[in-house]
């Protein structure tokens, strides 16, 4: 008789790793792709507050570029370099000064998980 046979069914261990790496790869890819993803947002907000910075600044300074209001949105969109998330930009000339709002809705989806998370980024520029 052989040892396999001699120790039955029930105790042979050949396969488990497969078994345990089967178990634990949805998990880990969740994981990965949830880090992934969650950076992409992070880029796409930091980039829609450099576009609304940029924008504000424009608006205040140069007026033959910003002058007006829907030059100054313009200007913001151009400015945006981020996921394509279609990012609405709204100036105005009260408050503190030159006012640019941004706002935008980044479709966080992970293996296990999909969301939307609303981003907005408001710069204002004396």
């Amino acid at each position: 008789m052989t040892e396999r046979a001699r120790v039955g069914y029930w105790k042979d261990e050949t396969g488990a790793g497969a078994a345990e790496f089967a178990l634990v790869l949805l998990p880990f890819l969740a994981l990965i792709f949830g880090i992934i993803e969650v950076s992409l947002m992070m880029y796409a907000n930091q980039t829609l507050q450099y576009a609304t910075e940029a924008a504000a600044r424009c608006y205040s300074i140069n007026s033959a570029t910003c002058g007006t209001i829907g030059t100054a949105q313009a200007y913001a969109a151009t400015r945006y370099s981020g996921p394509n998330i279609a990012p609405t930009f709204v100036a105005s000339a009260t408050g503190c000064g030159h006012t640019v709002t941004g706002t935008a809705n980044f479709p966080l989806t992970a293996v296990v998980i999909s969301m939307t998370v609303p981003l907005s980024a408001t710069a204002c520029f004396p």
